[in-house]
């Protein structure tokens, strides 16, 4: 009996996951990069007003690197549970804490709740909710020996 035979069977959920994984965290790694590279074109397009783009132009070097991890961690979580590797559980707890300090600074150390109003607060709990849900889909494969 080779370590294959003993690891459990990939479910059917995992690649739906995956998809749904893909498709969300993808359009975060969008939205990264295209803050990055096209700017104030890229914001006005998205709607923000000219307030929010002060707002965000505005945001320290160190929150920048709080919001790669957040985002690239979970595409790299993504691409780990497509491999079935443990360390998707990880990475998505470390992304989990980059969107937690992100949080931290646009609610509690600025205007960041009155720059995004309702939609920024709805959007904001969209996306800690699907954090919460990969750590937990992680993890729960990882306890289910899916991940290896």
């Amino acid at each position: 009996m080779t370590a294959l035979d003993t690891r459990a069977r990939t479910p059917w959920h995992l690649w739906a996951v995956v998809v749904i994984g893909v498709l969300w965290n993808g359009f975060g790694a969008y939205d990264y990069v295209m803050s990055h590279t096209a700017g104030e074109t890229y914001f006005r397009s998205m709607g923000m007003t000219d307030a929010q783009i002060a707002y965000y132009n505005a945001m320290p070097a160190w929150m920048t690197g709080v919001w790669a991890i957040g985002v690239w961690g979970s595409v790299a979580g993504t691409i780990l549970l497509a491999l079935r590797s443990r360390w998707a559980f990880q990475v998505f707890v470390a992304s989990l804490a980059g969107l937690v300090v992100s949080l931290i600074y646009t609610y509690g150390m600025t205007n960041g709740a009155e720059m995004g109003g309702q939609t920024g607060m709805i959007m904001n709990a969209v996306i800690l909710a699907a954090c919460l849900f990969f750590v937990w889909y992680s993890r729960l494969m990882a306890k289910r020996g899916v991940l290896r």
